[in-house]
């Protein structure tokens, strides 16, 4: 899927929601714990109950890593699913990885290839040669990590660089951007830190940012879109607790569709303020 793709998809569903699955299996309804992959069989249901209002899935691969080969199954059903029944939604593995060259290409392999991710989420520490395997790839994307939501995100990424002005998550981000495009480069911008995101999109005023943080973690949609929003909209705002674990009922997936609906309600409202639909 390309920038242009991603957009249409963006006016067509008047929506920029990424639905985060985190699926822990010790949530999820106890009366799914009958199934024969409770973890898929979850999935399957929030997906067709929120796909008509979701540009993007975000499965955190951590969640199916803990369960080993059962996990890696359940994870793969789930992506082969969106990828047949939904072909248009873009799929983004939250793997955060970033190794040396020859690692990252086993990396990029394994999700792009065998797993079919459109996008990876990515460590930028190791600098280009770590990043540069996955953007060998075409039609996929690098989603590179800038300034996340997690308080200790201060430690280093909003560190001075001496003898400049500037914090590391800015060099982070101007650097990268010798490495790709809008058509291959996103960055992660946690929603708690909407008030950095003028600054960074003087930086990168056109490539697509992923911000979690709405939702659960406390993060607001509206300054989000006020400080984020470019003239292509330009955001994927991922929303996952307040969406999937919204009920524990057999009522769970009707529920996650209305949850879905009111934040892409608001999204839809902030598209018509801005211009874009």
């Amino acid at each position: 899927m390309d920038y242009n793709q991603l957009c249409e998809q963006i006016k067509r569903k008047k929506s920029f929601l990424c639905v985060g699955l985190d699926t822990d299996i010790t949530k999820i309804p106890s009366f799914l714990l009958k199934e024969e992959d409770p973890v898929f069989e979850f999935n399957k249901r929030i997906i067709d109950a929120t796909a008509q209002y979701t540009i993007a899935y975000k499965p955190n691969i951590a969640f199916y890593e803990a369960h080993g080969v059962s996990g890696w199954k359940s994870l793969e059903k789930t992506i082969n699913y969106i990828n047949l029944i939904y072909e248009e939604i873009f799929v983004i593995a939250d793997a955060k990885r970033g190794d040396i060259g020859n690692t990252s290409k086993m990396y990029a392999r394994a999700f792009f290839e065998q797993l079919n991710c459109d996008a990876i989420t990515v460590a930028p520490y190791m600098g280009k040669d770590s990043v540069a395997p996955f953007m060998e790839f075409n039609h996929k994307w690098v989603i590179l990590l800038a300034l996340t939501s997690n308080e200790s995100a201060k430690d280093f990424q909003l560190l001075n660089i001496k003898d400049t002005d500037k914090n590391l998550y800015k060099t982070v981000l101007k650097k990268s951007l010798e490495w790709g495009n809008k058509n291959n480069l996103m960055y992660v911008v946690g929603a708690t830190k909407a008030e950095y995101l003028k600054e960074i999109r003087k930086i990168a005023p056109d490539n697509f940012l992923l911000i979690p943080g709405v939702g659960a973690q406390g993060g607001s949609l509206k300054e989000v879109a006020e400080n984020g929003l470019n003239d292509h909209c330009g955001l994927l705002v991922n929303s996952a607790r307040s969406i999937i674990y919204a009920e524990n009922s057999h009522d769970f997936d009707r529920i996650a569709n209305k949850k879905a609906h009111e934040l892409q309600y608001e999204m839809a409202e902030l598209l018509k303020a801005k211009g874009i639909i």
